[in-house]
């Protein structure tokens, strides 16, 4: 009767042994994350998201990973600049895993390596750069570390995705002297502007008075070119008249009683001619009779017929 019973114990316990292990063997991977299972000690593989079943008393889940990006604080730590001022920086590390096997085996503990490497890497990379470039240049300083702890976690299955700055501490003191020279800077920049706004000033100044020097020096050109213009054109209509006068004379010459005509004319215009001189203060040598004005008129004649 007492064996009936201990046998019936041994099995009961062997059921519910087998059944807690057949519970254990189950395992329900979340999405995003990855299980490590060794099988006896040894690495035997991964499990992804879903439903596993897995051999009771010899397989182990030994690790988990999220595969999720991570962010992790870089705690504040002290860095000289290259022109010898003492800094605390502090930041943000992002990452995640890319191979869970490596993240397991690769290294102990892979985010605090990783935060150990982004404070190295920004000491050494604040080191390299003055006080002030070290607030213009974060993007520079946040690629050189993602670039520095990136390349180092490769081994260890890790990706990092990108660092930031946080803050940049600098004593109180240096804090006054970069206010005073930020001030000298701003009105460096506004007596820059000022001399340049006189300066482009002056230069349209002068631009105006020679265009307007230019404009009248073409105006005055215009009015010498159009009164020659107006000259020659008043030279030539005279010449033209002229012309056609001595064209007219010429051929009334040729006509009956043309040289009567002629030899009328001369003599009024040099008995007027003489009448013009004729005054109180002038001595007049007459070279003809005046009194025999036929006589003039002949003489007249005469000359106009040995020009001919």
């Amino acid at each position: 009767m007492f064996g009936d019973i201990l046998s019936l114990g041994s099995l009961i316990t062997l059921v519910l042994i087998f059944a807690w292990g057949l519970i254990k063997s189950i395992r329900i991977v979340p999405a995003q994350n990855a299980y490590i299972v060794e099988r006896l000690g040894k690495y035997n593989k991964t499990l992804e998201a879903g439903f596993h079943i897995l051999i009771p008393f010899m397989d182990k889940v030994r690790y988990k990973h999220s595969l999720k990006e991570r962010a992790i604080d870089v705690p504040s730590q002290p860095c000289f600049t290259k022109d010898n001022v003492k800094v605390e920086v502090d930041g943000v590390l992002y990452l995640k895993v890319v191979d869970p096997k490596l993240a397991s085996y690769g290294i102990n503990q892979y985010l605090y390596a990783a935060r150990l490497m982004a404070q190295t890497t920004m000491r050494s990379v604040i080191g390299k750069i003055d006080l002030d470039k070290a607030f213009e240049e974060r993007e520079m300083i946040n690629a050189q570390v993602v670039k520095s702890v990136d390349d180092a976690s490769d081994p260890w299955g890790v990706k990092v995705t990108r660092y930031e700055i946080q803050n940049i501490r600098v004593p109180r003191e240096i804090l006054s002297v970069m206010e005073v020279q930020m001030e000298a800077e701003r009105v460096k920049r506004a007596d820059i502007a000022k001399s340049e706004g006189d300066k482009q000033s002056r230069i349209n100044y002068s631009l105006g008075v020679m265009e307007e020097a230019i404009n009248k020096s073409e105006g005055e050109k215009q009015r010498l070119i159009n009164e020659a213009e107006g000259k020659a054109k008043e030279i030539e209509a005279l010449a033209l008249a002229t012309a056609a006068g001595i064209d007219k004379v010429a051929q009334a010459l040729q006509s009956e009683g043309g040289d009567d005509a002629v030899a009328l004319r001369l003599s009024e215009n040099y008995i007027g001619e003489l009448k013009k001189l004729a005054n109180e203060k002038t001595d007049i040598i007459m070279p003809l009779n005046l009194g025999d004005i036929s006589s003039i008129i002949q003489s007249i004649k005469s000359i106009l017929q040995e020009n001919k």
